[in-house]
């Protein structure tokens, strides 16, 4: 017998061996024939790209392998499959219910998993309240709050037993009693939704409300400003679906069942200002309500309002101007208030770095709308309002020009 017979018999004494060096070594080839991606559509996050070694230190390699093992976690091949897989032995065979963060509920619904506060949220809720009311003082009788509930507040029957949450009601309440006494109005939306629980009002796995749901809030906020709501049933209702949200992307459970997400075809037109860190908006740019394109990509929620822009102004139907400040559980909402007002300004503090005061001030709003859910009202700092400190700022003045051109 040869040598390389010899060899050959010896390996196939070691079967298991065999297998995984070939797994990997096929793996590691077709991670070298593979692409890298800069962006993953399914976490909807950005993927590590190769590190370069700048520093032939022991720090700067230690800080190379460090970024080259979160690389190659990142550009692994199959990246999307193995993470399915992992989510099917855990949910299937492990019967776990909770993936990724995610709880798994009933009628494949998904809610985070939530045990209280953060210590960064205990700093930043403090402050919002004290920003939001500082807001109604300013502005006693404009300024209107709504504050959505997640989903897990509202069907609480559909969270897994005993897990944890966040006592949402409790802070709710806590919240609507300090608006209230600010001099502002607190539209809590709380019993409108549940009264509406059996219907499509939140997606399953997204954390958005739909636009059902949306515009069951919406109603009752013209209620609250005697305005007559928008008439769904003048206006065409369009359909898109296929939508796997936010916590799909985290959970990547098997049997998950697609949302759908629904918009009305409307003709009205949408400004959106590129604003800089110093708080210049640049020309604006005029287009539809809807990005459209969104709908053919996985995350398709962000094609109302084409995303979270830091200062865009809607055209409307009726008259008046209202501001909006806002997350994105506004972005299906907004639509819906053309049927109210001439002018919808609204603002993302996201991407957006300047004060209220003066854009109040100049615009002459006759409502301010404040519209987050909880969960990113604790958690994103909102500024407070500053008062302005002359009428000589080119900030203003530049800011002032671009509405008045609108």
């Amino acid at each position: 017998m040869s040598k390389h017979e010899k060899k050959t018999s010896s390996l196939l004494h070691y079967p298991v061996l065999v297998v995984f060096s070939l797994f990997f070594i096929g793996l590691f080839t077709l991670d070298m024939v593979t692409p890298d991606r800069s962006y993953s559509e399914l976490e909807n996050t950005t993927l590590s790209q190769r590190p370069a070694l700048t520093q032939f230190t022991a720090k700067g390699l230690n800080s190379y392998f460090t970024a080259y093992t979160k690389y190659v976690k990142d550009q692994v091949a199959g990246r999307d499959q193995w993470i399915s897989l992992q989510s099917v032995v855990e949910t299937t065979l492990l019967q776990k219910q909770q993936n990724g963060g995610i709880l798994l509920g009933k009628e494949h619904m998904m809610f985070p998993r939530t045990y209280g506060l953060l210590s960064s949220e205990e700093r930043t809720l403090p402050k919002n309240t004290a920003a939001l009311t500082s807001l109604c003082q300013r502005y006693p009788g404009k300024v209107n709050v709504l504050l959505a509930p997640a989903a897990s507040d509202i069907y609480k029957e559909n969270v897994p037993a005993n897990a944890p949450l966040l006592d949402e009601d409790g802070y709710l309440d806590q919240l609507s009693a300090a608006v209230q006494t600010a001099g502002g109005s607190f539209v809590d939306v709380r019993q409108t939704l549940t009264a509406h629980k059996s219907e499509y009002i939140y997606y399953r796995t997204d954390h958005h409300w739909t636009s059902l749901g949306a515009y069951y809030a919406y109603s009752q906020l013209c209620q609250t400003l005697g305005l007559t709501p928008f008439d769904t049933a003048a206006h065409t209702a369009l359909t898109a679906n296929g939508f796997y949200g936010t916590h799909y992307a985290k959970a990547r459970t098997w049997n998950a069942v697609p949302d759908v997400i629904t918009y009305y075809d409307l003709a009205n037109t949408l400004t959106v200002w590129n604003v800089t860190a110093a708080g210049q908006p640049t020309e604006g740019q005029t287009t539809g309500l809807y990005d459209t394109e969104k709908l053919s990509v996985y995350d398709k929620y962000a094609m109302f309002l084409h995303g979270n822009n830091g200062l865009s102004r809607v055209q409307g139907n009726g008259s008046g101007r209202i501001l909006v400040i806002k997350d994105s559980y506004a972005n299906c909402f907004v639509p819906y208030l053309t049927a109210n007002y001439a002018d919808i300004d609204v603002v993302d503090f996201r991407n957006y770095n300047y004060g209220l005061d003066k854009l109040i001030a100049d615009n002459g709003y006759d409502q301010i709308l404040v519209l987050y859910n909880f969960d990113s009202f604790k958690t994103r700092p909102l500024p407070l309002p500053r008062r302005s400190t002359g009428v000589n700022s080119q900030k203003p003045k530049l800011l002032q020009s671009i509405f008045t051109n609108l």
